[in-house]
């Protein structure tokens, strides 16, 4: 039976990676860097669905300054994704951003790496060293073996790192493939103590790398790897945040997320399940509390196959009726439907 050792715990801002903490969920900001004024309510908003970090690509010293500006007024902490350029590393850790990610395969050569850990132990900024199957360095590409060869780039990191005296450090090791994303972690959690950072890189739009996501970290959570999670997908970082809980939650790894029920419509639908999610999705997903909501399209399927929802809703045309466990607790118009549902559940 494969037994996962204790990681070392690695503080982001006010955020515990490995060590027992809980396991964090992480979103990429999708755009290029502008006015810090027009990014901080979407990340408050991205909070509010269960975000616990941030992370932004920085390609230059000005989205370096930009990057700076965000992190002082962040909800959350925030990660500077840097390649190639270790000079861009060091301005954000000037700039008291309050983590670094780097590349071994394009960040350059030992004396470069040094420096970035030098400055980040002045700091007290952790490190994560994100290995990618696709990126690799030049002298492991070839190697058919991408698992081999990750974990191979891991060890010439750890070996800089551990030369340098430097533990504040969590490790990634991605693929596109679930399964050498699932082997090539667990053989480093078998061997090393470093935090993980877990993922399906490049995994697709919404539904293939939902798929591919859950496959792989469900797998790996189980087994009690992976201390933080990022859900790649070709999707918006609200989908990525959502789909990471809803994995965390089914993992048994996070309890405060709404479980929603609902079913897929039928020819014998008489309440338009697809269009009222479409309007309570957002509310409800933002509620960050255990409960199970029910929304079900006709009589059939609720109340009575809904009775273990905490509350619910169905309905014939312009009679509709909300129920808890089962039980009709108000009826309303489909006029009033979502103002009553929502109030409803407010009290709950």
């Amino acid at each position: 039976m494969f037994t996962n050792k204790l990681t070392n715990m690695v503080s982001v801002g006010n955020i515990k990676i490995g060590g027992g903490a809980p396991v964090s969920i992480q979103t990429m900001w999708k755009k290029q860097l502008e006015k810090e004024e027009n990014i901080i309510d979407q990340l408050k908003s991205l909070k509010d669905l269960g975000c616990d970090i941030i992370r932004f690509a920085v390609p230059d010293i000005n989205a370096a300054e930009i990057l700076g500006a965000v992190a002082a007024k962040s909800p959350m902490p925030v990660v500077a994704d840097i390649h190639f350029d270790y000079k861009i590393a060091l301005k954000c850790i000037d700039l008291g951003i309050q983590k670094i990610r780097i590349n071994p395969g394009n960040i350059g050569t030992e004396w470069k790496v040094k420096e970035v850990i030098d400055k980040a132990k002045d700091k007290n900024i952790p490190i994560r060293v994100g290995i990618n199957s696709g990126s690799l360095p030049v002298k492991l590409r070839n190697n058919k073996d991408k698992a081999a060869s990750m974990i191979a780039a891991a060890e010439e990191e750890i070996e800089i790192f551990e030369k340098y005296n430097f533990k504040n450090v969590v490790f990634s090791l991605k693929s596109p493939d679930v399964a050498t994303t699932i082997y090539v972690n667990e053989m480093f959690a078998e061997k090393y103590t470093y935090p993980l950072h877990i993922g399906v890189t490049e995994a697709g739009p919404l539904i293939d790398g939902v798929v591919k996501n859950s496959a792989a970290l469900l797998e790996l959570l189980g087994k009690d790897i992976g201390s933080t999670v990022r859900v790649s997908l070709s999707a918006t970082s609200e989908n990525e945040v959502i789909a990471g809980t809803s994995i965390l939650n089914e993992a048994g790894k996070r309890d405060n997320v709404v479980n929603l029920v609902s079913c897929p419509k039928c020819g014998r639908s008489t309440f338009d399940v697809h269009e009222f999610i479409s309007r309570i999705y957002d509310k409800i997903k933002k509620l960050g509390k255990h409960l199970t909501i029910s929304v079900m399209g006709c009589v059939v399927n609720g109340p009575q196959e809904a009775k273990d929802a905490d509350i619910g809703i169905t309905g014939v045309g312009n009679s509709i009726v909300i129920f808890k466990k089962g039980e009709i607790i108000k009826k309303t118009t489909s006029q009033n439907a979502e103002e009553e549902f929502l109030r409803e559940i407010e009290k709950l």
